[in-house]
């Protein structure tokens, strides 16, 4: 599921002991398929969109949640994104980026800034393809957020409450709780989520948690408020629901 090691998509190399496992397809072809069908719904909501909260998993399980929040932006002059995931692979304080954005879609323009470089982080990679579907030509500023506190993430989204970009939040939810467990956790993940309350962050359950941080300061700065348009787990996908993982998808 989210740590990527059960999957539906795999590369074509007939030497079956050396195929691997990815996030998304990884020919270019099935991956545009893919997005187009993905990116086909629009929900029915009437606002100015500052941003988007999505879920990271691979597409197989977390596609279409993602998918009803980027179609949104579909048809939509979007020139630049400020994506903030977290970081699953090495622990830090405050915040890094990537060094590198390639999908089979193309290499995506990064925002030059000064920030620490990681190798990879998917829960910002898995992104892309989304992006690059909605504009071929888009700069991303991809940031990996580490350990940061509720202050240290209010200065953040005051650095960046001035940029002329569209903002991406990244986080599952819950994670290998029974199905029925899961939906009332993520519910009232969900709820903190909308109502931006502060009062209520040690149960809010999300391995985004720290951008999430960030993106409620930074929606009480501007008066933005987050609006669900989605949620799922992983037992609607796979019809497992002894442990499933939560995806859920907003727009503010």
């Amino acid at each position: 599921m989210d740590e990527g090691k059960i999957f539906a998509f795999e590369d074509n190399n007939k030497d079956s002991s050396k195929a691997k496992i990815f996030w998304f397809p990884t020919n270019k072809i099935e991956l545009n398929k893919l997005l187009d069908f993905l990116l086909s719904g629009k929900p029915k909501i009437q606002k100015e969109i500052h941003g988007l909260i999505v879920p990271h998993a691979g597409y197989a399980y977390s596609g279409e949640v993602a998918g009803r929040a980027y179609s949104l932006l579909n048809g939509k002059k979007l020139k630049k994104v400020i994506l903030f995931g977290p970081s699953h692979y090495v622990g830090f304080k405050g915040l890094a980026s990537l060094s590198n954005l390639e999908t089979p879609l193309g290499k995506v323009k990064i925002k030059d800034n000064f920030y620490q470089k990681l190798p990879k982080e998917h829960s910002i990679q898995n992104q892309i393809p989304f992006l690059q579907k909605i504009n071929k030509d888009i700069e991303i500023f991809p940031v990996v957020v580490g350990n940061i506190s509720l202050k240290e993430a209010g200065e953040i989204a005051k650095q960046f409450a001035s940029e002329d970009a569209l903002f991406v939040f990244s986080t599952d939810l819950s994670h290998f709780f029974s199905y029925e467990k899961a939906e009332k956790i993520d519910s009232e993940t969900i709820k903190i989520i909308e109502d931006l309350d502060f009062k209520k962050l040690n149960k809010l359950d999300a391995c985004g948690k720290f951008p999430l941080l960030i993106m409620m300061q930074l929606c009480k700065l501007k008066g933005w408020k987050p609006q669900l348009i989605e949620y799922k787990n992983s037992g609607d996908i796979t019809h497992d629901k002894s442990s499933v993982v939560g995806y859920a998808s907003f727009v503010f």
